[in-house]
């Protein structure tokens, strides 16, 4: 991947322009860590990326971005600008498309995600940000107050950034989020959302809800209970034991997920009714949020006599040649029937005896 992207640079430079790989891959080169999200920075206008690559693609906004395809990759490939009169805090009312490098670094969030690779693979470290890497700090480019006001989203991605590298928020950028929280009661929370996933299926997730409490986010964000989480396994588990408002943008499968966790929370989770009903992940994570060994559920799901309705030793059609009726409603309550009793231990799930069952009790 990295050497495609060092032939995209060089197709854009072999047309007179200059090209950069810039920002989270050279950060995560840097520290060893695998990326598949490749950035490039050029001086060459939208319009001259189209010329050069003419399966381009344009966004919905015009921002000066460009998506090109090559070997099967995206590439993300950005003119260099400056910015004006910030909308929403969060999106430039203006934007001004410039012919130089720094200047565009100058925009940008963080020191550490400003350094450059060029197309000999060279890392172009122009304002310092390899010095943040190696302190492991988060630290904005120019003054905290100011980029966090600017977008407010940016608060949400140093707390993230701490969290996924195990960095340090500078003393500055801390006093500035706190100066600036109210602000992201602006940001949609799709996009709080996505920082706030990221940042709980992280493995250092502890330490992420921590920062996050530690500056007082949880009021802004409207996460009702985080200091109250006791169990940071996984992600629907996280959200299920918080209480947020309606607005953030749970999926239909989330918000059942979400729904049943907390229901498998207020009963037995070693229940044969409750493993069956809930299934073994909704059980395991409301187990664990309880302190409930995960192997106990696992061995008590795995000897339920039946897993679902299916599985019983007879269907619907089946009964009715026994009862010589034809289908219908009354199949329903003879199938839960089957279902209870056989959880119960009272049938066994063997064919003859079902068989035995419906004959003295439904003939």
């Amino acid at each position: 991947m990295f050497e495609i992207a060092l032939k995209l640079l060089e197709k854009i430079e072999e047309n007179g322009f200059h090209a950069y790989i810039v920002g989270g891959f050279v950060r995560d080169y840097i520290l060893g860590i695998d990326s598949n999200d490749i950035d490039v920075c050029t001086n060459a206008r939208p319009k001259d990326i189209r010329e050069i690559f003419k399966d381009a693609c344009l966004p919905t906004e015009d921002y000066g971005s460009i998506t090109v395809i090559l070997k099967n990759i995206r590439f993300e490939i950005t003119t260099f600008r400056k910015e004006y009169s910030y909308l929403d805090h969060r999106r430039p009312e203006q934007i001004e498309f410039i012919d130089d490098l720094q200047e565009d670094l100058k925009r940008r969030d963080f020191l550490m995600n400003t350094l450059c690779i060029g197309r000999n693979g060279e890392i172009i470290d122009l304002l310092n940000g390899r010095e943040d890497i190696e302190k492991k700090m988060v630290q904005t480019v120019g003054n905290s107050y100011e980029k966090f006001s600017e977008d407010a989203l940016r608060i949400l991605r140093a707390v993230r950034f701490a969290t996924i590298l195990q960095f340090q928020l500078s003393d500055e950028v801390k006093d500035a989020i706190i100066k600036t929280k109210s602000l992201l009661k602006e940001i949609s929370y799709q996009r709080k959302k996505e920082e706030l996933d990221r940042i709980f299926t992280s493995v250092n997730v502890k330490e992420g809800v921590d920062l996050l409490l530690e500056l007082g986010l949880d009021y802004e964000l409207e996460l009702s209970n985080l200091d109250k989480v006791s169990n940071f396994d996984d992600l629907i588990g996280i959200w299920a034991q918080l209480e947020v408002p309606d607005d953030y943008p749970f999926t239909n499968n989330e918000q059942e997920l979400i729904g049943d966790i907390r229901k498998a929370l207020t009963m037995n989770n070693l229940n044969h009714h409750t493993l069956y009903t809930y299934g073994l992940y909704v059980n395991s994570i409301a187990a664990n949020i309880k302190g409930i060994s995960k192997r106990d559920v696992t061995y008590q799901y795995n000897n339920l006599p039946i897993k679902c309705r299916t599985d019983i030793a007879l269907d619907g059609n089946e009964i009715s040649d026994i009862l010589g009726k034809e289908p219908g409603p009354y199949l329903k309550e003879i199938l839960q029937d089957l279902e209870m009793k056989i959880l119960n231990l009272e049938l066994k799930n063997e064919k003859d005896i079902l068989i035995s069952y419906i004959k003295e009790f439904y003939r």
